[in-house]
């Protein structure tokens, strides 16, 4: 049998920065950095960082919070700053003010607080397809038979 430097330590595929808050816990400070956090404990502080934010239904954000992909099923207590999209699922709670290019609010879902739409960038994926028809002669646009 062949064997390989470091065979002891199975290969991992290319981690992809996970971090869960786990429902016990509370996190005081500053969380920056890059990948996916998920909270379902409580974080008191600021939250900065490039990729998803995951507030779970049991999950609890005071301060500020700023990522690419921010998704709230818990509560917020701060502003909402997102360079892609939102979604406040229908268990989730925002007190505070959101900024994003893109937000969805499902049935059930609380904002308490101002959006402000951002116009979309060039490095945010579009969705094509989905165009606004041409007035046809019936709508009351100008009919292209000859």
């Amino acid at each position: 049998m062949e064997r390989r430097e470091g065979a002891d330590i199975p290969e991992l595929p290319e981690p992809r920065s996970n971090t869960v808050i786990a429902k016990d816990l509370i996190v005081t400070g500053k969380l920056s950095g890059e990948g996916v956090v998920q909270i379902e404990g409580t974080v008191e502080g600021e939250i900065n960082l490039k990729g998803y934010v995951i507030v779970t239904p049991t999950g609890k954000v005071k301060g500020p919070v700023e990522a690419d992909v921010i998704r709230i099923a818990g509560q917020v207590e701060g502003d909402l700053v997102s360079h892609d999209h939102v979604q406040l699922e229908r268990t989730g709670t925002v007190n505070g003010d959101v900024t994003t290019v893109s937000f969805v609010i499902e049935n059930g879902g609380r904002l308490n607080g101002r959006t402000t739409m951002l116009p979309e960038q060039a490095s945010t994926p579009r969705v094509t397809g989905l165009e606004p028809s041409k007035p046809s002669a019936e709508d009351g646009g100008e009919a292209s038979d000859g």
